[in-house]
């Protein structure tokens, strides 16, 4: 696989040529293997097609400056996806087991890791195989866990530039206390309101804030930003726990920012936003500046309208940790 494939092919679509997997017999997890990447042997009753019964993560391994491998805060996302996979009565993975198949992944695609700004992003993956589709009010008495490989570059087409959201103010992403489980079944349900954003406004996401109040995009935690503070909605169960958002914040403090953790309205992101930032922070996104915010058919600049000098600083101190470009003073990496 050529170390340049993914530059022309959209984020996530190139793969490394093998992936970790370990079965769950009701009992254990085996001892997990790399195979080559192809099909999943799966019979066509099995519990994840019809009950989704289905978790996964994303993380990132980075090729630092000096040439070594460093994985950004592994053992948060292993304990993320282990939460998830309790909340979908899926068998919760050990740390130990997971954290070596994914090691395993980065050491066999170690050639295929992009420079920097890219990297090798991580797909843990965890799904119900029971053939059985009586089970609808069963967990899955089988499993299988993998771990996929993908060297990416940046996840918006056009690299770093403003984007456009659109605020959704009547329906939630996610099914009220499922938001902090990472499952696809979450992305499912707010994927029609993503593509009519894209065909009608040319948006790149959606902004749900049901009954006003301001939560997440379809794919990313979301931040105001201003020279002084960094202003997100405090962790509940309706959405995601991002670990791009935890490490954002942390930095924020060590730079001097106020980090405010509270709910708002969307009348008052619309304030703040006539002259502080707005920004989507995720694994794949890093740190997205928004440059124009749709809402009930009025379209809203934030800020100059292009990407803000507090989101490109954040995002600039984020990088430099991840490829050691800077101090790990927080003991983020681990470097393989």
């Amino acid at each position: 696989m050529s170390t340049a494939a993914h530059e022309s092919a959209p984020f996530g679509a190139v793969f490394a040529e093998k992936f970790s997997m370990s079965r769950w017999d009701g009992e254990s997890f085996e001892e997990p293997h790399l195979e080559p990447v192809g099909p999943l042997p799966i019979h066509p009753a099995a519990h994840v097609l019809h009950y989704s019964s289905s978790v996964f993560e994303g993380l990132k391994a980075h090729r630092g400056t000096g040439g070594d491998l460093r994985l950004f805060r592994l053992d948060r996302h292993i304990e993320r996806m282990q939460q998830s996979a309790r909340l979908l009565c899926l068998p919760a993975p050990d740390a130990e087991l997971l954290e070596k198949m994914i090691i395993s992944v980065v050491l066999d695609a170690r050639d295929a890791i992009p420079e920097p700004p890219g990297s090798l992003y991580l797909r843990p993956t965890l799904i119900g195989t029971e053939a059985n589709v009586g089970a609808a009010a069963a967990p899955s008495k089988q499993a299988l866990l993998y771990v996929l490989g993908s060297p990416v570059g940046d996840y918006f087409s056009g690299g770093i530039r403003p984007l456009k959201v659109v605020v959704e103010e009547h329906r939630p992403r996610s099914t009220p206390t499922f938001g902090m489980a990472k499952t696809g079944a979450n992305y499912a349900a707010a994927l029609g309101l993503i593509m009519e954003a894209k065909h009608t406004h040319a948006a790149d996401q959606v902004l749900f804030a049901p009954g006003g109040d301001v939560q997440e995009t379809g794919a990313a935690n979301f931040i105001l930003l201003d020279d002084d503070r960094v202003l997100t909605k405090p962790l509940d169960p309706s959405f995601l726990p991002g670990v791009t958002r935890d490490s954002v914040l942390v930095i924020a403090r060590d730079l001097g920012y106020e980090v405010v953790e509270a709910d708002f309205t969307i009348d008052e992101m619309l304030r703040f936003v006539e002259r502080g930032e707005a920004a989507l922070s995720g694994t794949a996104a890093v740190l997205a500046g928004v440059g124009t915010i749709l809402h009930d058919g009025q379209e809203h600049r934030v800020g100059s309208g292009e990407v803000g000098p507090n989101t490109l600083r954040l995002r600039a101190a984020l990088t430099a940790l991840q490829t050691g470009s800077v101090p790990d003073i927080h003991g983020w990496i681990r470097t393989i």
